[in-house]
């Protein structure tokens, strides 16, 4: 089967195609006469949790577990103040998808220099594929804690899995493995019931944003951000935007369709909102757990996952090394897929590639061959001598460098009334938006200037 061309000839996106057979139920509530109806929660749910949730990845868990074991409550102020900026940024890039029908790497290739949308894509594919081979180690260790055996197997177990996955499912039915993989993350909620948190300290760090300025703790805040606001989960989100306009038929993009565009916003909000605060909740949980069990006892610093599954003894006891090796991989096969799979959206759509989840493996070859060739460099990066802890950790801090330039560029286009139409976004969430990228772009700098200080 092939896809239909437009008038200069290029290939269109996998939501220009639509599927044959009676549609598919809309969690935006279009009818056959398009008129909203009222979406159970559940149902709405997709792009937004499924982007909330891989943003726990284990080089979110790693990242989180070391600001609490490090800093103790000094750094739960960033969960609580960096939600409200977290949502605005992914609402951003999911309405550059649902108005647009492309994906983020899309909309630059048709409104942007080639070079410029080169190096984007080259920021996020190198950002990304670092992310999954230290993601795909962790795995590996986290599993050695209950088998042991050869770490080379188990990373390349994980990686095959995942694109095993990608490759054999159909969309809908990948989308649906997505959602149930994000009940791992709530092995990390229940052991702050466990835990002897410091009420009163606890409140101090969350409500009073506080930072004491060292290179150390500028660090540790760019991993947090970079960990917490990350490239691949913008690309992730606007591509499956895209990718269900063609899994539900009666959706068009808001830009031929903007009717449409109640529902669809209104979606996007639930759905993004709900996501992301389930992302910041598991990550303060994870930092209140280390402050709790391993600041008190003078580990500040994890390098080893038996460490990092201590923190949840007060909840499972002897079985917290299976607690913490489930929690790993669940959220590990959440989130390779996505890291993958956003790199591969980019660079497609950077190459005017057919592209998709929605397509058939023979439909859209160049668009599987880049996720499998992803997961294939990450896992050899992961199979090196690199210190799995160190890895995630200093992932997430590249992540927060890397996300400035491209949230930049994000923010530019979505302003943008040629590209946007009448979704161009405005008000608050325009302010929140560039506030976001403020703020990253001062923690990175900082970060930069103090380590350069000390080095001279």
């Amino acid at each position: 089967m092939g896809f239909p061309a437009s008038k200069d000839g290029r290939v269109t996106s996998a939501a220009s195609t639509r599927p044959s057979g009676p549609p598919a139920e809309d969690p935006e509530g279009l009818g056959p006469t398009l008129v909203p109806s009222k979406s159970g929660l559940l149902r709405v749910l997709g792009p937004g949790l499924i982007t909330g949730a891989s943003d726990d990845d284990p080089s979110g868990i790693a990242t989180y577990g070391q600001a609490g074991a490090q800093l103790g409550y000094g750094l739960c102020w960033t969960m609580l103040y960096s939600l409200p900026l977290m949502v605005a940024v992914q609402m951003v890039s999911a309405r550059i998808g649902r108005t647009t029908g492309q994906g983020i790497a899309g909309v630059l290739s048709k409104h942007y220099p080639n070079g410029l949308l080169q190096v984007v894509v080259l920021l996020l594919l190198g950002a990304n594929i670092l992310n999954l081979g230290a993601d795909l180690g962790a795995m590996a260790d986290a599993l050695s804690l209950l088998l042991p055996g050869p770490r080379w197997f188990y990373v390349t177990l994980f990686a095959g899995t995942c694109v095993l996955m990608q490759l054999a499912l159909r969309y809908t039915r990948y989308v649906a493995v997505l959602k149930w993989l994000t009940l791992s993350l709530f092995a990390y909620l229940g052991v702050v019931g466990f835990a002897h948190v410091s009420v009163r300290d606890l409140a101090a760090g969350l409500f009073l944003p506080h930072l004491d300025g060292s290179g150390e703790s500028l660090t540790t805040l760019v991993a947090i951000f970079g960990t917490t606001i990350s490239p691949y989960l913008f690309f992730w989100q606007a591509a499956e935007e895209a990718e269900d306009l063609h899994a539900y038929p009666l959706r068009h993009d808001l830009a031929h369709a903007p009717e449409q565009g109640k529902a669809a916003l209104h979606r996007i909000e639930v759905d993004t909102v709900v996501g992301m605060t389930f992302s910041n909740v598991v990550a303060l949980a994870i930092m209140v757990t280390t402050a709790a069990v391993l600041h008190p006892l003078g580990i500040t610093d994890i390098q080893t996952t038996a460490q990092a599954a201590e923190a949840l003894r007060p909840l499972a006891g002897p079985f917290s090394a299976t607690v913490f090796a489930l929690g790993i991989v669940g959220t590990g096969l959440l989130a390779v897929p996505v890291l993958a799979g956003s790199a591969a959206y980019a660079v497609g759509e950077a190459r005017r590639w057919p592209v998709g989840f929605g397509r058939r493996v023979h439909e859209a070859r160049a668009f599987y061959g880049t996720v499998a060739l992803a997961t294939i460099v990450g896992m050899t990066i992961s199979l090196g001598a690199v210190d799995p802890i160190r890895a995630l950790y200093w992932s997430a801090v590249v992540n927060g460098v890397v996300a400035v330039p491209i949230m930049t560029v994000m923010m530019l286009a979505a302003a943008r009334t040629d590209i946007m139409g009448a979704f161009a976004i405005r008000g608050p969430l325009r302010v929140l938006g560039w506030t976001a990228t403020g703020l990253m772009f001062v923690a990175a700098a900082a970060m930069v200037w103090t380590a350069f200080v000390s080095f001279a």
